[in-house]
């Protein structure tokens, strides 16, 4: 990048500032570490000089808009479009949520994202006994298509995007999705949005399963194949590092596990037949935003030229659509704290402007309060008025990535970049990503920077402002709770099973009957026949219920 002749000149430069300035002023005043580095534990230098990044290529760089797209997706970025405000929400029925949702739009808030209970993920409709206790407790509950239809009652699918934190199920969302929008007359080529279904990352960090992980990704493969030949504008996954993350990885391990990941899923779908350029335009990510600022926006950096090499170089994509990396960003809900909540505002408020920085297309802001709960909708106003403050006050998206340029940054982006390559190398080495979950890899390395994390912040050596430095004593009632109404489950039970009176049993019947017998034929797309069994108002538990006849269920192996 710099000429041999001024890099040389900068290197004698910074011997001799080594030698005096330098020297002298350590002699008066020692630095507080014996050595500096990343949140990943990456060495961080004193200083970054064009040193640094002498042998950093222009095309690396690059330009935003082209490959490797280093500097962002699009050549405008915030100065065309901004990125799409999506607080998260979910609880009780789809009444309530859709009651929240609507709040969330006056507020402005330009992009719908639903949670869903625990039965909901996985597979239980909510008078299953395992459910119950958890209706409606940590998001919204969903048995049937009635309640999708409550869920977004009053919203124009064709005009607001929806992302779906959903992964065991996530197929039969989608199915309801589409039945919903197709029962209102919608076009499918306008949707947008998104659903979660990156399976693969459940077996390797959050865990919420329900079969084994070959049929799990054949369902996966399913969902990206109807969504290339039916959904021209939706992703049909959104490939996950935030979860890897709240699980303990750094964030070198979260880009590198996250393109493991998404290396198993462009495998499946091209085994299928389908070419890398006709599905990979619709492939999208899901990143944290974590606590180290810079780390961060050189991660995002890094995951979008790491992406842009491996779909040109080791799958052959042609299409720029094919190599862009696209990404949702949430703000990091592992370093919400307890202990003095408020200070979870500003947290909250740096890690989205480094997403901001780094180039994200959409983002969700935490609550002060979900060390607690749920948001309340004071919390999730503030939370949308961060970003909006962000948007419209800092001036940051007047320039795309400003912090391009920069021998920190850029030095660190390359670092990250050469560090997942070396972690993508071991999972091959190992079999690929399906036999790197089987074997443990993943999961223990998870384990062991987990364990490093937790031991730094209980010595001190990570502070953490309320817990571990500035302590107070506890302010009882310090923030408002979001309470869940007790009556959510006997009123959804009683949902269910009015529906359930009122359908055609028989052709539900025969619809399961047909699923379980397409189950057992890997070249059949299970979502045409999803789809007619929403339709005819199957339940969640029963679709579920009757493929753990066909696949059985998955067990882990445990790792130590």
């Amino acid at each position: 990048m710099f000429d041999p002749d001024a890099i040389e000149r900068m290197r004698a430069m910074q011997r001799d500032w080594e030698a005096n300035e330098l020297r002298e002023f350590l002699e008066r005043q020692p630095e507080s570490r014996p050595e500096y580095r990343t949140g990943s534990l990456l060495p961080v230098e004193r200083v970054y000089t064009p040193v640094d990044v002498a042998d950093t290529a222009l095309e690396a760089l690059g330009l935003p808009g082209r490959y490797p797209f280093t500097r962002g997706p699009y050549p405008t970025m915030y100065r065309g479009r901004l990125w799409t405000m999506r607080q998260i929400a979910g609880y009780g029925t789809g009444s309530d949520t859709n009651r929240r949702f609507h709040y969330l739009i006056e507020q402005g808030q330009t992009g719908l994202s639903v949670d869903f209970d625990m039965p909901t993920l996985m597979g239980y409709d909510s008078d299953d006994p395992k459910a119950l206790g958890e209706v409606g407790r940590e998001g919204v509950a969903v048995d049937t298509l009635d309640d999708v239809e409550a869920l977004f009652a009053g919203i124009d699918l064709e005009r607001i995007s929806v992302s779906m934190t959903i992964n065991p199920t996530a197929w039969i969302l989608l199915a309801m999705y589409v039945a919903l929008a197709e029962s209102r007359g919608a076009d499918p080529n306008k949707l947008s949005g998104t659903c979660q279904t990156d399976i693969l990352k459940e077996y390797i960090a959050q865990k919420e399963w329900i079969f084994p992980i070959r049929p799990s990704l054949r369902l996966v493969r399913d969902m990206i194949v109807y969504g290339a030949e039916h959904l021209a504008r939706y992703n049909p996954i959104n490939i996950s590092g935030y979860h890897i993350s709240e699980a303990g990885a750094t964030s070198v391990q979260e880009v590198a596990f996250t393109m493991a990941n998404a290396i198993a899923y462009v495998e499946e779908v091209t085994r299928a037949g389908v070419p890398v350029d006709r599905f990979a335009p619709r492939l999208a990510f899901y990143f944290v935003a974590q606590a180290d600022f810079f780390e961060e926006v050189a991660k995002f950096r890094a995951a979008r030229r790491v992406w842009a090499r491996l779909t040109k170089e080791r799958f052959g994509a042609t299409r720029a659509e094919s190599m862009r990396l696209r990404f949702h960003c949430q703000t990091a809900a592992a370093t919400l704290t307890k202990a003095q909540p408020m200070n979870n505002v500003v947290r909250t408020a740096l890690q989205a402007l480094s997403a901001v920085l780094g180039g994200a297309q959409s983002l969700h802001t935490n609550g002060l309060d979900e060390a607690y709960a749920i948001p309340s909708e004071l919390a999730m106003k503030l939370a949308l008025r961060t970003q909006q403050i962000i948007a419209d006050e800092t001036r940051v998206t007047s320039v795309v990535d400003p912090l391009g340029g920069s021998y920190y940054v850029e030095a660190l982006t390359n670092r990250i970049e050469a560090a997942v390559m070396a972690i993508l190398k071991r999972v091959d080495a190992l079999g690929g990503t399906v036999k790197a979950i089987e074997e443990g890899y993943f999961q223990r390395e998870i384990a062991d920077s987990a364990y490093e994390h937790a031991r730094r912040k209980a010595s001190g050596e990570q502070p953490v402002i309320g817990v571990n430095k500035f302590v107070e004593p506890a302010e009882p009632g310090a923030v408002e709770i979001h309470r869940v109404d007790p009556a959510v489950e006997a009123r959804q039970v009683a949902r269910l099973r009015a529906t359930r009176a009122t359908r055609d049993a028989a052709r539900v019947a025969a619809l399961l009957d047909r699923l379980a017998r397409e189950a057992t034929d890997p070249a059949v797309n299970l979502m045409d026949v999803t789809i007619e069994l929403v339709k005819a108002r199957a339940s969640m538990g029963e679709i579920v219920g009757r493929l753990r006849q066909v696949w059985g269920q998955y067990v882990e192996t445990p790792v130590f």
